[in-house]
């Protein structure tokens, strides 16, 4: 192997290791960047030591290698800095990315359940072969009401959190196999459609979305998340792109997905309490519908807040990236 021509090969990537190591932080591109020239580089020193063990260059890729290795480690330890990096940039920065998934599972979600309720109140002999006559429909309604406060509201809250929790990482987890993903989605909204189907067929559609809109707002958004980033990792693994390879386009997925998990828990538990708390309510009907709106807006508008301004900071990196990669060329 003539070792001066490899050389020459490969410097702009050692070089671009190295200063990714070096660097003080990095977003998720960047991260991405550092593990695959960590793997390239990693070939590289194995097929110096095969071919033309030169000793000096051995010592050089084994040292970036094992730098790289360490900043991918990570360092123990908890830190604020990180935590408040995650909330300003990572979570968002992954749920502005994936938008046109989640919203596209929104979507259709919708529709299906929007479906689902106009059949149902279009059909209410089909409701009645499950629910019984129409006095049943009132204690249908006595029990959609009454679940919200059928306990007590912190052990509801609880409860609701660490269902939903468990929904979305289903979600997530079953998004590399995608059919799972569409069953548990298609659970939901036959629940909800029916449901408000029901209440439809005998005018209690009032009922319906006073009770439902406080907490479902943020809490069906978070479902949608958990769903089109699952599906996300999937499309990675059925059509990745072209300058990765299959594992590298799930792995780049699932980072993307970890960070939507962590960030679905704050999301749950926020929705767990307005379902707990707010649902249930004395209040008006236009307090507790306004507290949900206010709710999911808010967090709507972070995402875009943050997640655009981490996305343009990215942007910015990779065209001055590019511009000294390019003066290094010259």
């Amino acid at each position: 192997m003539d070792l001066d021509a490899y050389t020459a090969e490969h410097e702009r990537e050692w070089r671009r290791l190295a200063e990714l190591t070096r660097r003080h932080r990095l977003d998720a591109d960047g991260v991405d960047e550092l593990i695959a020239l960590y793997q390239r580089v990693a070939t590289h020193l194995s097929v110096v030591r095969s071919r033309s063990p030169d000793p000096v260059l051995v010592a050089r890729l084994s040292q970036l290698v094992l730098a790289a290795r360490g900043r991918l480690a990570g360092r123990s330890g908890f830190s604020w800095a990180a935590v408040g990096q995650f909330f300003t940039s990572g979570f968002p920065l992954a749920v502005y990315r994936s938008w046109p998934w989640w919203s596209a599972v929104g979507v259709c979600f919708v529709l299906v359940a929007g479906f689902l309720m106009v059949w149902t109140a279009e059909h209410p002999e089909a409701a009645a072969a499950l629910i019984g006559d129409e006095a049943a429909a009132e204690a249908l309604e006595a029990r959609f009401v009454g679940y919200y406060s059928e306990y007590s509201a912190p052990s509801f809250a609880f409860q609701l959190w660490t269902h939903n929790a468990w929904i979305a990482a289903r979600c997530l987890a079953a998004g590399i196999l995608v059919v799972p993903v569409f069953y548990l989605l298609w659970q939901n909204a036959v629940n909800i459609g029916v449901t408000g189907g029901v209440l439809a067929a005998y005018d209690r559609t009032d009922v319906f979305f006073a009770m439902i809109t406080p907490h479902g707002l943020l809490e069906l958004t978070g479902i949608f998340l958990a769903a089109g980033v699952g599906l996300r990792i999937g499309w990675a693994w059925i059509a990745p792109p072209r300058d990765l390879t299959r594992g590298q386009a799930v792995a780049r997925a699932g980072r993307s997905g970890i960070m939507v998990a962590v960030g679905l828990v704050g999301l749950f538990a926020v929705a767990g309490l307005i379902e707990a708390f707010v649902t249930p309510a004395s209040a008006p009907t236009g307090v507790r519908v306004g507290i949900g709106v206010l709710a999911w807006l808010g967090f709507l508008g972070y995402v875009l807040h943050f997640g655009r301004r981490a996305s343009l900071r990215a942007a910015r990196r990779c065209r001055d990236d590019g511009r000294v990669r390019a003066g290094r060329g010259t």
